[in-house]
């Protein structure tokens, strides 16, 4: 019997009143060997409960520690590596834009409005944190 691959990821959308972050990775190959922007973003370790990752990924990545995001909708579908994903979409609304030291992994970060977000061919996994961004909306 052939092992079930899977990936349990949790990202991060940090909205102000119009714009949300985006950011780009120093690393594609970690990323599924994807450029562009993503929202924030990464695998859940062994046993770490997905609001756990969430509030990691604030921490590791962007240096944001008092920021409490709340699961929005979780998503299911087959990778492009034939591998199943199970992904926790979190959101976070913030009253101003922070100041942010990103970490090293981190190579750049932007914040967007809301009605000017990146072009698909810009965002990694063809436009896949757009989606992402519509579906918060609605919720």
């Amino acid at each position: 019997m052939s092992e079930i691959k899977h990936k349990l990821i949790a990202d991060v959308s940090l909205f102000t009143k119009k714009n949300i972050l985006l950011i780009k990775y120093n690393d594609a190959n970690k990323y599924d060997h994807q450029s562009g922007w993503f929202l924030p973003d990464d695998l859940l370790l062994d046993f770490e409960h997905p609001e756990d990752a969430a509030v990691r990924i604030l921490k590791e990545q962007l240096n944001l520690s008092e920021i409490i995001p709340v699961l929005n909708h979780v998503e299911s579908f087959k990778g492009n590596d034939s591998s199943w994903h199970l992904v926790f979409h979190y959101k976070a609304e913030l009253s101003a834009i922070p100041e942010i030291n990103f970490s090293e992994d981190v190579n750049s970060i932007q914040w967007f409005e809301i009605n000017k977000l990146p072009e698909k061919n810009d965002v990694a996994h063809h436009g896949w944190a757009l989606y992402t961004i519509d579906e918060i909306i609605k919720n």
